[in-house]
């Protein structure tokens, strides 16, 4: 803790500098002689906004200041984001206490809220904390990637929600409102340029074409920023990005009470994979067959160093479209319609190499496609000076297609079959290096919603309910690669069994399902339908005796639908689903501005009742040719504890300081016996959740002042902490390998990062020049510690970056 300590200190002095210097320049501006001539005030280069409490969101699906709204919100403007270099939800974590990312081992985000998420690596993965741009969904987590493009700003709702927007989630919404066609001729244009040689460029132009139509188009691109080096090419870098994104907006308002609005976006993803660091040999099988592992170098310490095989290297080819249409009537004054239409189209390639090393242990190659569509229709609005309303109904339709080449060629579990059945006495085997998962999956869902809130003196009382009806259809299985080798594998183990039951001998051939239906000792196609429903609701009351209190208690429930996985199955019940998880959720909080409103002070303790948690664990199959394999669980009871604390400071003109952090006791409540990454048998009871640290800190200040009449300057910093977690249900102790309990297994350290900016902008806010520094300690910290066959691996965060950016604006 010294060092975090020390970065604290530094950020305070940084603050305290400032402070000081603003309030010195306010001590001495003591009112000046009577002129004839008029002296221009001084620049200041930013905005100066109103109160902190008087920021405007949409959290509740209509306009209200933040201090009104009785949920626990973190909101960020656009140019707060640019300035803080969010570029990404993953980003996020930089802004908002208890929120995580987590860079799963088969490249599919994972986003976690107050410890609430759902860890699945396959594209179809629902998940826990929902994203949405403009009300619009994303309802996988795999297409989030370019929601953050030319923005107004960001709503982080925490909590359950479902009642107010169009997916269930357990966890939490992000809610990113994008930029709007402006009523003059606006552009603007931001490049920059980063340590590892890193470009980004990013544009817009903003216009009117008529009294009644508006159009703003946007565009992002970032390439290169190679930051990994192969530990066996020291030549060989990867980490390039080549990723771009853009978006068309068209704003049509033939009439005063009539209005809607195009949205085109879409992105192309052709960026390099992050590859993993090998910290120790796990071999899955045989240890005598690790040789050429166990002499692969280990990656310790430095977040640079890592290994990867060379050909194909691992990189995405991903493409992603949208196009959305809104319309909203507003038939009387205080009553409106809004229909929210939306249709995208997601297309997925990926090579996948998350072994750590430059041998073929495991590689990864998943293809795929996801199509969506959504249709939102409600009504809502005001009866009277004391009651708001919105009704409406929701209705989405995916279809997923995914399938995983996978290859081991290198690895211990590729001679599985041959020294198994050679034990046996049986012979002939070629040689095992891989196998393809697939799958198919179609979801439908209905629901209908109403939410109200009723004023009564200086109460509010508020209440929502949802109806949820969910069905997903699966077809998937594991599958021969074509080599036959699985194939006359699994053929000889059934007939083994078969036989001697007086069952007719099959023959299994080369490319087809392996995957075992126990009850018939037959393989196949996995074929299900899970059909679920829900009620989910919210209750709540607000005191506010004045414009600058808030005091509220609220107790809601939401539901995330069931999930099949798509993973190595041995047998077909690996397959089988996880159910609908629910958190019941109980909240008090309070906001408050004070200091003549030149503070906002909010904060919230709560409690979830977490009931059949969504988590992935281990089983043994079938029959057990392979050892403990992947599957989902629900655990039936666990709970979360927390509290939450923000601190907005506006002390002086042109200094802002921001102060949040969190509080979250995670536990699997009873018993839930499973088995660990190491084959293990254990009793999770009473285990904390996976990537959910219990104490993050995020601290953010900016003071900006006047150079000249024309020129100002700015200098900021920033500081997030969060403490120690793990990569999997722990605790796990006793690790069988001596190499991997010196690294302490699966925990993944606390670690603070800090952050410095300065810059100069005109006093028209036409041009800004800033510098940054991200991780100016060069911490080495990671953000997930996971098992991958035969070794255990960590996935660095990035080392020291530091950056120039240019901004013109018109």
């Amino acid at each position: 803790m010294g060092r975090y300590a020390l970065y604290g200190c530094s950020l305070i002095a940084l603050t305290t500098a400032v402070s000081a210097k603003a309030q010195d320049q306010a001590a001495g501006t003591s009112p000046a002689a009577p002129s004839a001539v008029e002296t221009p005030a001084p620049a200041v280069p930013s905005s100066q906004a109103s109160a902190p409490g008087d920021i405007i969101v949409t959290a509740n699906k209509r306009a209200q200041s933040l201090n009104d709204v009785p949920l626990s919100v973190s909101v960020a403007s656009g140019e707060q984001l640019k300035a803080r270099n969010i570029t990404d939800v993953a980003d996020l974590a930089k802004l908002v206490p208890g929120f995580t990312y987590t860079e799963s081992a088969f490249a599919t985000p994972v986003y976690t809220l107050r410890g609430v998420g759902f860890y699945d690596t396959s594209i179809a993965a629902k998940p826990s904390v929902s994203v949405y741009v403009d009300e619009v969904p994303l309802p996988f987590s795999i297409i989030t990637r370019g929601a953050t493009l030319d923005l107004e700003r960001v709503e982080v709702l925490k909590g359950p929600q479902g009642t107010l927007f169009g997916q269930n989630s357990t966890g939490g919404a992000i809610n990113y409102i994008a930029a709007k066609p402006t009523d003059t001729l606006e552009a603007g244009a931001t490049v920059g340029y980063e340590r590892f040689g890193k470009f980004t460029g990013e544009a817009f132009i903003s216009a009117p074409l008529s009294d009644t139509l508006g159009v703003r188009v946007a565009g992002r691109t970032e390439q290169g920023g190679a930051w990994q080096r192969s530990l066996t090419r020291p030549d060989d870098e990867i980490g390039d990005k080549r990723f771009s994104t853009g978006r068309v907006i068209v704003d049509f308002k033939p009439t005063s009470t009539l209005k809607f609005e195009l949205n085109v976006n879409g992105y192309i993803d052709k960026s390099d994979e992050s590859v993993a660091q090998y910290i120790a040999l796990t071999p899955l099988a045989n240890p005598a067959r690790a040789g050429a592992l166990n002499a692969a170098p280990r990656a310790l310490d430095n977040a640079r160093q890592a290994d990867w095989t060379p050909n194909p290297k691992p990189r995405r080819d991903h493409s992603f479209w949208q196009a959305s249409f809104r319309g909203d009537w507003e038939f009387t004054p205080d009553i409106s319609l809004t229909s929210i239409s939306a249709y995208s189209k997601y297309k997925h390639n990926q090579r996948i190499d998350p072994d750590g090393v430059a041998l073929n242990d495991y590689f990864y190659h998943t293809t795929g496609r996801i199509n969506s569509f959504s249709q939102e229709l409600r009504v809502g609005g005001r009866i009277g000076p004391n009651f708001n309303f919105i009704v409406g109904g929701n209705y989405s339709k995916e279809r997923t297609r995914q399938r995983d080449d996978n290859s081991f060629a290198d690895a211990t579990s590729a001679y599985q079959f041959t020294d198994t059945f050679a034990a046996l006495g049986v012979t002939g085997f070629p040689p095992f290096f891989g196998f393809t998962d697939r799958d198919k999956q179609d979801f439908t869902n209905k629901a209908v919603f109403g939410n109200v809130d009723y004023t009564l003196g200086n109460f509010i009382l508020h209440g929502g309910v949802r109806y949820t009806e969910a069905k997903t259809k699966f077809q998937g299985c594991t599958q021969d690669d074509g080599g036959g080798t699985l194939a006359l594998g699994y053929q000889t183990v059934l007939n083994s069994i078969r036989v001697p039951a007086g069952l007719a001998p099959i023959t299994i051939a080369p490319g087809s399902c392996v995957s075992i239906d126990i009850p018939t000792l037959s393989p196949g196609l996995r074929t299900a339908t899970l059909k679920e429903h829900n009620v989910s609701w919210r209750a709540g009351v607000d005191y506010k005796p004045s414009r600058d209190v808030l005091l509220y208690l609220s107790v809601s429930r939401g539901y995330k639908s069931g999930s099949f996985p798509l993973l190595a199955a041995s047998d077909n019940a690996q397959f089988d689903p996880v159910t609908q998880e629910s958190v019941t959720a109980y909240e008090a909080g309070f906001k408050l501005s004070v200091l003549d409103r030149t503070a906002q002070l909010n904060g919230a303790v709560f409690y979830y009742d977490y009931r059949d948690k969504q988590l992935k664990g281990r089983s043994i199959s079938n029959p057990d040719i392979f050892g403990p394999l992947e599957r989902l669980f629900n655990v039936p009871k666990s709970e979360i504890k927390g509290a939450e604390i923000q601190l907005d400071l506006r002390p002086t003109p042109g200094f802002n300081v921001s102060i949040g952090a969190t509080y979250i006791d995670s536990k699997v409540r009873g018993s839930f016996v499973n088995i660990d990454s190491y084959g293990t048998t254990r009793d999770f009871g009473g285990s904390a959740f996976p990537y959910t640290p219990k104490y993050q800190i995020v601290i953010d200040g900016q003071y900006n002042w006047a150079l000249s009449e024309q020129l100002g300057a700015f200098l900021g910093g920033s500081l997030t902490y969060q403490s120690d977690t793990i990569g999997a249900l722990g605790p796990q102790t006793s690790y069988p390998y001596p190499e991997l309990n010196s690294l302490q297994g699966l925990t993944i350290p606390s670690y603070a990062l800090l952050g410095l900016r300065a810059g100069l902008e005109t006093e028209d806010k036409k041009y800004r020049l800033s510098v940054y520094a991200n991780n100016l300690t060069n911490s080495y910290y990671f953000t997930n510690a996971t098992r991958i066959t035969d070794t255990t691996v960590r996935y660095a965060g990035m080392p020291r970056t530091y950056g120039v950016t240019l901004s013109a604006r018109y």
